[in-house]
């Protein structure tokens, strides 16, 4: 059995073998996080085209507006920064304020926050299908992100260890 702190002494020596590329996983995560990415752009699209993604309900748009407040929060918190397919940790240091202050993935909520209730509104196999896929993608982009940002930035564990990752207090 592994301490906690052996398990961060050999995270962190994993980290450098990745940094140096010695690993496939940080191939095959990279690779995973663009499977995560198309599944959450596939799902979208799937909703678009079947007219599953908007609503006139007030039950839908009122969180949708709100995860499109909260896209552009965190789009200019994260400043100009690129947004990569391959989520890989960007130069420029660890983003800890703004949204980011009480979430650890506010882009990824957005996304699922407009999503889910559209699926909910117009409830059949395709769109709860669709929707899956779109909370699967990001929860595994989420994963596998946190995995590079713990190599990148150490400070990311102990910005972890307070703050949630998609709802605050809760998850």
């Amino acid at each position: 059995m592994v301490t906690g702190c052996e398990q961060g002494d050999l995270f962190h020596f994993l980290g450098l073998l990745r940094r140096l590329g010695r690993l496939p996983y940080a191939n095959m995560a990279k690779a995973l996080s663009v499977v995560g990415y198309l599944a959450m752009v596939g799902g979208l699209v799937g909703l678009i085209f079947a007219r599953n993604l908007f609503s006139l309900s007030a039950w839908v748009i009122a969180p949708q507006a709100a995860a499109v407040l909260l896209m552009i929060w965190a789009r200019v918190t994260f400043g100009r920064r690129s947004f990569h397919a391959v989520a890989n940790p960007t130069e420029g240091g660890l983003v800890t304020t703004g949204p980011y202050r009480l979430i650890r993935h506010p882009i990824y909520t957005a996304v699922c926050l407009f999503t889910v209730p559209a699926v909910l509104a117009h409830a059949s196999i395709v769109s709860v299908l669709l929707g899956i896929l779109i909370v699967v993608g990001a929860l595994l982009r989420i994963v596998l992100e946190e995995r590079m940002l713990v190599v990148r930035y150490p400070e990311y564990r102990q910005y972890a260890a307070r703050t949630s990752r998609m709802i605050p207090l809760v998850f």
